[in-house]
């Protein structure tokens, strides 16, 4: 399958913080972990959840309904409930934007 960059929006988002976004059928959680971004996508595979809700530690974040964590870096989860990664996506900042490469 071919792949592109998409732009997000603009890369301030402050160190141990998360914003989302939508992208077509893309759902997608951007984290800035020590100043450097990593995209997962915005679903808990344990129940479907928003990710965007829970609290970022570290660079793993917390689902806020049943503490699932995943990591930022990988999409695997960390913590149970959920035993089934998400997908992650690469980031580039392109003139202060956030660009990250899905699938076409």
């Amino acid at each position: 399958m071919a792949t592109r960059f998409v732009p997000l929006g603009p890369a301030d988002i402050p160190d141990g913080e998360t914003r989302d976004y939508q992208v077509g059928e893309y759902s997608i959680l951007v984290a800035n972990c020590g100043g450097a971004l990593h995209a997962i996508e915005d679903r808990c595979t344990h129940d479907d959840g928003p990710l965007a809700d829970g609290k970022l530690i570290g660079c793993e974040v917390e689902c806020p309904r049943h503490g699932a964590k995943f990591d930022m870096h990988t999409g695997r989860p960390t913590a149970l409930p959920a035993f089934r990664p998400v997908a992650s996506y690469p980031v580039r900042v392109v003139d202060d934007v956030i660009e990250v490469e899905i699938e076409d």
